[in-house]
């Protein structure tokens, strides 16, 4: 892996930065235990509660319950780890997730069918929601350091955490729909706990580097970070065109386990197998967008990607069968995945690393807004409408992206390739 070839800052204050371990003992496995209980919550609870209450309307609710929470832990999430640090933010989340979820794991059958069930799988949506952003936001600035390191190679640091979380995805949603379906809830439940474990025990050990005295506000990061994206408008335009992508996918992700289950006639492990694909196809898109942002820049790839998602997005709701349907699901989320490589690479270059938590915190809250929208949508369309609600979502993700990379296509940072001379410097590193 890259690695810096600049010499190291010298501690500032108390809260210097200490990495202990090199990038793949002191980022990439922490970062990988954590996506993986990140992947099971956010894929297999709605199925959880799919299968406790076989409605379509609470499993949108659901989703609505899952993502509403994480929107409002944002801001406390990033000024935490700008006050303590990624590691303290990333242990103390990961192991309330773990309790939460081992706590549910002995109610569910206590409780039975009945509405006991329905509060308890209701109740873990919301709680382990909160928990799995305040990991990831600690992850994500372990991430961002790293990247900050590896200087040009920034977008190598950022297609290794990319394709860890894209990993995750492979083998999370099938795994939770294979224990679900084979095991129970209790077995999908303690394999989330044991990913979460893990990751409280290999937390990147980081500290900011530079004092805080006193703890942030929540809404003065806030403001501090609408500042800085404020001040990057090609960032920001890329943030729009993703958001509105965002949406189409929230839909598609809320929706999916009726649309497999209720109208394709599938199962539960069918619908993890459907973002198992899509996983595989964008662990191959982020290997393709690392080699080619080398050769072409940022904004080249990013635009390709971005068309890719649009174009299947907007045939999506068409699909009558579940083969057609796992096909293109996993040509959308590998056109997401090469635009969240550019996103990130931006990310990595643009934002001062004294702010990065208040801005990251920021950005993932508007990229994630329309999660829970997603899920109130499919709450309250009727299940023969959703087709029509994905294509209406998928016309606003085209336009809105073609817009964003339109704004982007003259930016230095976007048009920037890596340099030979660059490549070859790295080449001849220790």
């Amino acid at each position: 892996m890259p690695r810096t070839h600049s010499k190291p800052r010298p501690p500032v204050g108390r809260h210097a930065r200490t990495p202990a371990f090199g990038p793949v003992r002191g980022v990439y496995v922490p970062r990988t235990a954590d996506a993986g209980a990140f992947a099971m919550s956010t894929y297999g609870i709605p199925l959880l509660v799919l299968a406790v209450t076989d409605s379509a309307a609470l499993t949108g609710l659901a989703f609505v319950l899952e993502w509403l929470p994480r929107l409002s832990a944002f801001a406390l999430a990033g000024a935490a780890v700008d006050r303590v640090g990624s590691t303290r933010v990333l242990r103390i989340a990961s192991i309330l997730r773990a309790l939460v979820v081992l706590a549910a794991a002995a109610l569910l059958p206590a409780v039975g069918d009945g509405a006991g069930a329905v509060v308890t799988v209701m109740t873990l949506a919301a709680v382990t929601g909160v928990l799995t952003e305040f990991s990831y936001i600690a992850a994500e600035t372990a991430g961002g350091a790293a990247s900050r390191d590896a200087g040009e190679h920034a977008h190598r640091v950022q297609a290794v955490l990319l394709g860890i979380d894209q990993g995750a995805t492979l083998a999370g949603p099938a795994l939770a729909g294979v224990l679900l379906e084979y095991v129970g809830a209790t077995g999908m439940l303690l394999t989330i706990a044991a990913c979460s474990v893990l990751g409280a025990v290999l937390a990147p050990r980081q500290r900011p580097n530079w004092p805080q005295e006193a703890p942030i506000p929540v809404v003065q990061g806030m403001k501090t970070g609408w500042r800085t994206l404020r001040s990057l408008p090609a960032l920001g335009w890329l943030c729009v065109g993703l958001l509105l992508s965002n949406t189409a996918i929230g839909l598609v992700q809320a929706a999916g386990p009726v649309l497999v289950i209720q109208q394709l006639g599938g199962t539960s492990s069918q619908v993890g197998l459907v973002w198992s694909a899509a996983a595989v196809a964008s662990l191959a898109m982020v290997a393709l967008a690392r080699l080619a942002i080398d050769h072409v820049g940022l904004w080249p790839v990013g635009a390709a990607a971005a068309a890719l998602a649009s174009a299947a997005c907007l045939v999506l709701a068409a699909a009558d069968t579940y083969t057609v349907f796992l096909v293109l699901v996993a040509l959308l989320m590998a056109g997401e995945a090469g635009m969240t490589v550019v996103l990130r690479t931006l990310r990595a270059r643009l934002v001062p690393a004294e702010v990065f938590g208040s801005t990251l915190s920021l950005i993932i809250l508007l990229l994630l807004a329309p999660f829970p929208i997603a899920g109130a949508l499919v709450a309250l369309t009727p299940a023969a409408l959703l087709g029509h609600a994905i294509t209406a979502c998928a016309v606003l993700q085209a336009l809105g992206l073609a817009v964003s990379f339109a704004k982007l296509r003259t930016h230095p940072a976007a048009r920037r390739p890596v340099t030979p001379d660059a490549r070859r410097s790295r080449s001849h590193r220790p």
